[in-house]
């Protein structure tokens, strides 16, 4: 048993039967009462976000989990597939636990979060960047950069983006995988 003074970022932890992760945390000390800690935490099955408050010093059972890497090989209607690059164990893993499946792409290194002693999958952590490559989009303008106009482009793996004016199909563009927006040009 842990408690609130044990509270940190990515701290997953057992909550209203369901587990979840920690994405922000405030000790709070106010001059006239005793300290609590604010959270804000993210539910590892449904993907909600919970607002919670716990009196400091309060217990709190936490959850271990294990960091895998993984390699993703390809999706049917069983889910989507994705192999250990040391066993070459494969699991496969329904859409609804992927929070962008559409930016996944053929031999994608990610990482799988796994309840450590229920052998099960929690959640997925994609690359904070990935490079991908323009499939379509009209043709671009050159010297267009002054301004922040955009237009929708078709990536790789079928996904459509948001990329500025100057942006070719064949071009190769670093895109955040967590907004799923463009970030630069690779050369």
């Amino acid at each position: 048993m842990a408690t609130t003074s044990d509270i940190r970022n990515g701290l997953c932890l057992e909550y209203n039967h369901d587990i979840f992760t920690v994405v922000e945390f405030l000790h709070v000390k106010p001059g006239k009462g005793p300290a609590f800690v604010r959270t804000k935490m993210k539910s590892l099955t449904n993907g909600k976000i919970l607002d919670n408050t716990f009196p400091a010093g309060h217990k709190i059972s936490t959850v271990r989990v294990e960091r895998r890497k993984y390699q993703y090989l390809y999706n049917d209607d069983m889910g989507y597939h994705f192999m250990e690059n040391e066993t070459y164990e494969q699991v496969a893993i329904e859409k609804k636990m992927l929070d962008k499946p559409e930016l996944l792409k053929e031999g994608m290194a990610i990482e799988i979060l796994f309840h450590a002693e229920k052998e099960i999958p929690l959640t997925i952590d994609m690359p904070q960047y990935e490079t991908y490559e323009i499939t379509y989009t009209e043709p671009g303008q050159k010297g267009n950069t002054a301004t922040n106009a955009s237009k929708p482009a078709t990536i790789e793996t079928g996904a459509e983006i948001k990329v500025p004016l100057f942006i070719n199909e064949g071009d190769k563009i670093k895109v955040d995988t967590r907004s799923s927006s463009y970030v630069e040009r690779v050369k």
